[in-house]
This record gives structure tokens, sequence and C-alpha cells, in this order.
């Protein structure tokens, strides 16, 4: 039987994590090994200077064995893919996380940065999103048979799946389309707003205005149109 990996960066309460697992559990035996809270935009960031924490908890899926740190979505990767899951896992999902991780906002994200931590670990990964609205009804409907279908399709060295769900209805999805490239298209504009003053100390706060265009054939375009974008996305590339 495969053992698979779960983790992710928007923390082990996460619906999305719960979700995930409950996929996981159909391909496998699995292990959950998720940060204790919210890290997104953490890209691949990883502790080396202090000790990481590493704790069982209760998990609402029956059967996984599920543990919580105290590091980064890198860290619960690397530290559930040496020390927790005997002998390593085979597989290795991350997410479901809140919010597309495509285009220009790849390089933030917590959810890939994982998944290429397991990739430099040479381990067949799959990291999956999608929006922080919507009901996921899309997600729901295609996410284990998308799984079935990459689990066993091959990678090269220090690669991965990512798979980005659209926010819209069932009505409204136009299916699956496969081998999305990252897109070097606009993503966001804006900048930030003042949102406190203390004499010379301004306090700023990014906002997220999109500016989305985007190229036929890349993740940003499939996701514009209501498709679900599955592509690989290459450390070092």
């Amino acid at each position: 039987m495969r053992k698979i990996l779960v983790s992710n960066d928007d923390g082990i309460d996460s619906e999305g994590l719960a979700r995930l697992v409950k996929v996981g559990r159909k391909f496998g035996e699995v292990w959950v090994v998720a940060p204790s809270k919210q890290y997104s935009a953490m890209s691949h960031s990883a502790t080396f200077w202090k000790p990481v924490d590493v704790w069982p908890v209760d998990f609402p899926v029956e059967g996984v064995h599920a543990f919580c740190t105290s590091g980064t979505p890198s860290d619960c990767v690397s530290i559930g893919l040496n020390e927790i899951v005997p002998g390593g896992p085979d597989l290795v999902f991350c997410g479901i996380n809140c919010g597309f991780n495509i285009a220009s906002d790849i390089q933030y994200s917590a959810t890939v940065g994982s998944a290429l931590e397991a990739a430099n670990h040479h381990i067949h990964t799959i990291a999956f999103s999608e929006s922080h609205e919507g009901d996921h009804r899309v997600t729901d409907k295609y996410i284990e048979q998308i799984a079935a279908e990459l689990v066993d399709r091959p990678l090269e060295r220090n690669e991965i799946w990512n798979v980005n769900f659209p926010n819209c209805s069932l009505d409204e999805c136009k299916g699956i389309m496969y081998d999305c490239v990252l897109s070097q298209d606009d993503f966001y504009a804006g900048g930030y707003d003042v949102v406190a003053k203390d004499g010379d100390k301004i306090s700023y706060m990014v906002n997220f205005e999109r500016d989305w265009t985007a190229t036929e054939g890349t993740d940003l375009y499939a996701i514009m149109n209501n498709y679900v974008s599955v592509g690989r996305v290459k450390n070092y590339s």
C-alpha cells in the first residue's frame, strides 16, 4: 500500500486539508504533517537556527496519522518524509490551498514551496489549490479523478504537478485543461495603502488589485475561462 504524506500552508485546522486527506485515503495510508498556524506566502521558507516542535493531534478524518508542527510548510514536508512517515512516503499531496497558485503568484506560495521540497527529495508530488471564494463543488467533483490520473504520471527531477480549480459553478466549469504552462502575463496590479501614521512611522498594507490578462494555454487562462488547470512546475527552472 502506498504511503502518502499530506501537508498544507493554511494550518492543521484547514477545511481544505481535511478534504484532501479524504481523497488521499483512497490511494493509500495517509500521514498528515501540517503547521500549527497559517503560513501562506512563505514560499520555500525553512527553519534552520532553532528547533521545530512536532506533536500528534486528533484529526477529523479517521484512520490517518496526524501531526502538527511549529515549523513552516517546507519544514512539515521535510520532517514528515525524513522522520515521521516510516521509510518515507511514496507520494506527497499539498493543499487544498485556499487561493489560486498560478502565474507570478506561485513564487510566494508555501503550498508550492512545500511541494517543491518534496520534489527535492525525489518524491512524486501534487499541489492542489482553489479560490478563496465559492462553494468548491468543482474541486470536489474533479479532484479524485485528477489525483488518480497524476499519481503515476511521470515527472522530471525537481518537478511537481500543480492543479488549480476555478471559482465557478459546476454548470459553468468547462472541464480540465491539461499541460498548462505557468503564465508570464500580468497577475496583480496595485501596491500599498497607508493604514496608520505615528510620527515618522507609517504603516502600509498591501492591496491586491487584479489585472488579469492571459495567454492561451497558460494556467491563468484556464482559471479565467473556468477550466481546471493542470500543469507542471519545476524547481531551478
